[in-house]
């Protein structure tokens, strides 16, 4: 019996790696996580459920941050919008004052730019629009359709047809200013507005189409016209400004560096799409931090439920831990130890949580999520999970993270047991 008792304490002291290599503990230390299987499994299972939980939340505000953003780039903004200098502070009136001429040669440089999809001038300007006997205020863009359709746009025809290049002129509207004046495509509708000499003109063109987007307030107020059609009723020539659109919004920045050295600055000014979308600057910062508060409570719900498991785990071999230590294992190795078997399971619970926070965004993205009218909208939309790298790395990190630390505690319980009472557990 003493012999066999012998090979027992023997047996488990050698677990503990005394007197052994770096290598060695870390061998150690995954065969302990795999002889306490129940214990390694709570601990991996919580690790998956955070990582999940954080990559699901902040995959789904970026797919919202995703969509708002080029909502705005496609129907309002573009990627850069080029202006003559002072036309955002002093430009809508008078309306000629800040016009880019259509023959400038910058324009064909800026078109055959690598990377770039569509140059598309807009001449906006606002005015009366007449139906029977309801006459409304509007704000309208003088659009090129052709360079529209290459460009892309988000703004979704659902009545009627959109602007073709090929066909005559005509006139879409936001679905809040149709419901206003009651117009429907094919019938007739009257603008008003003033020339750039100060006076009255008017047109009438046929409704083409009605159409949304992604900005209720705009809906209400907004309509297009070919841009030939809006010069001929502003008698001007030009466009107030060139919206440039890109392959990639990442690209932006490097599109912005390169050509703001190329233009003369005296000439022209440069915006991007960033500067003028405040509403969705302000959404970015606020949702960016209850995704950061998200973070944070699921690293602490990693840290406690960890922190529990290790402990429960220490209890349960009170006496192993005593006989490491009466044999001659320092503190400091009985805190390393338990610290490295902290890491084990945090790099099993991250290669599993990510595999299957991947796995699920994928799958919620094919099923999609349905979503209500958010406040400025009128329709609903069917929301997706948008990964990165960033996202992924930022959830592993913060589950590794809180599993260390998580482990800290635990270990520093076991390397203050006392020999004694320790031992007297194996009675």
């Amino acid at each position: 019996m003493v012999c066999n008792a012998g090979m027992t304490w023997r047996t488990r002291f050698s677990k503990w790696g005394m007197q052994q290599p770096g290598g060695v503990e870390w061998g150690i230390a995954w065969r302990n996580v795999l002889r306490h299987r129940r214990h390694s499994a709570v601990s991996v299972a919580v690790i998956v459920f955070g990582i999940s939980a954080m990559v699901i939340a902040a995959g789904f505000i970026q797919w919202i941050f995703w969509a708002m953003r080029e909502s705005y780039i496609q129907t309002q903004y573009g990627h850069v919008r080029v202006v003559k200098p002072g036309y955002l502070e002093y430009g809508q009136v008078p309306v000629g004052k800040f016009l880019l001429a259509p023959d400038s040669p910058w324009l064909g440089q800026l078109q055959q730019a690598p990377g770039v999809k569509a140059v598309v001038p807009r001449l906006s300007f606002t005015g009366m629009a007449s139906h029977g006997e309801t006459t409304v205020a509007f704000m309208a863009e003088g659009v090129d359709p052709q360079a529209e359709l290459q460009g892309s746009s988000a703004l979704v025809v659902y009545q009627g047809q959109g602007l073709e290049a090929s066909t005559s002129p005509g006139v879409i509207l936001g679905e809040g200013l149709a419901r206003q004046l009651g117009v429907k495509p094919g019938q007739q509708l009257t603008l008003l507005s003033n020339t750039r000499s100060g006076g009255l003109n008017a047109v009438e063109l046929p409704v083409r189409g009605i159409f949304y987007t992604a900005n209720k307030a705009y809906d209400d107020v907004s309509l297009r016209i070919p841009i030939e059609t809006a010069q001929k009723l502003l008698k001007v020539r030009g466009a107030q400004s060139w919206l440039v659109m890109l392959n990639e919004t990442d690209h932006t920045a490097d599109f912005l560096a390169q050509w703001r050295n190329q233009l003369p600055r005296d000439q022209f000014a440069l915006v991007p799409w960033m500067a003028q979308a405040d509403f969705y600057n302000k959404t970015v910062t606020l949702f960016s931090r209850q995704v950061n508060v998200i973070r944070c409570i699921i690293a602490a719900i990693i840290v406690l439920a960890i922190s529990n498991t290790l402990s429960i785990s220490i209890m349960e071999r009170t006496t192993e831990i005593g006989t490491a230590m009466a044999l001659g294992a320092s503190r400091r190795r009985i805190r390393r130890q338990f610290v490295l078997e902290g890491c084990g399971l945090g790099i099993v619970g991250v290669l599993v949580g990510v595999a299957t926070a991947v796995l699920l965004a994928w799958l919620i993205s094919r099923i999609g999520i349905p979503m209500p009218p958010p406040p400025g909208m009128t329709r609903g939309f069917i929301g997706e999970i948008r990964l990165d790298a960033h996202i992924l790395f930022d959830a592993a990190s913060i589950a590794l993270l809180a599993t260390l630390c998580a482990s800290f505690y635990p270990a520093w319980q076991a390397s203050r047991l006392n020999i004694v009472d320790a031992l007297r557990r194996a009675r």
